[in-house]
């Protein structure tokens, strides 16, 4: 896991969307899908992603890997659990500290983002979105990976998405989540 990795604003953007459905609950591939595509719509709005994660294609579509692997119960951390239940019947709930979560490591523009995706997504069962995005006319950084994995570079979202200098952009933003990373590790 990268040092610069939030584990709250990663379960404080799972529970915004588990908040969404009437049940409280969200299929965890759902869940992996919603994830990547708020951080794409992030970075189409504002050139940033919400979540200093590494994105991946992975055979049911892209994914944000290390929230991949909260979502999966691979990784475990205090204020994680605190919002959200692990995985019962491949759902995540909120817990009752989520279901109120004052979602503070969260922008404006980060909770605009996140009720874009689900105004337009949230209707979708997680094989709906798998076909959506495995759709090259939709996300076009995804491709095919054979039972593995393959890194979605910053840049070439970027570039797919139009955004002008789309090189130089993903390496300030690169730069900026390496600084984070390397602040977090100073202060540990």
């Amino acid at each position: 896991m990268s040092t610069g990795f939030n584990a709250k604003k990663a379960a404080q953007v799972v529970a915004y969307f588990a908040n969404q459905a009437a049940s409280k609950r969200l299929n965890v591939v759902k869940a992996v899908k919603l994830v990547y595509l708020a951080d794409r719509e992030s970075i189409s709005r504002f050139g940033f992603p919400i979540l200093d994660d590494d994105r991946f294609s992975m055979p049911l579509g892209p994914v944000n890997s290390t929230t991949y692997r909260f979502i999966n119960g691979e990784l475990e951390h205090k204020e994680w659990s605190e919002l959200l239940q692990d995985r019962e019947n491949h759902e995540l709930s909120v817990t009752t500290a989520g279901a109120s979560s004052d979602l503070d490591e969260l922008s404006d523009a980060d909770i605009d983002c996140l009720a874009e995706t689900w105004r337009r997504f949230g209707a979708m069962d997680q094989w709906a979105l798998v076909d959506w995005t495995h759709n090259a006319k939709n996300i076009p950084e995804w491709e095919d990976p054979n039972g593995s994995s393959v890194l979605i570079p910053l840049q070439r979202i970027m570039s797919l998405l139009s955004m002008e200098n789309a090189t130089e952009h993903s390496a300030v933003v690169e730069d900026h989540k390496k600084m984070s990373r390397l602040l977090a590790a100073l202060r540990n």
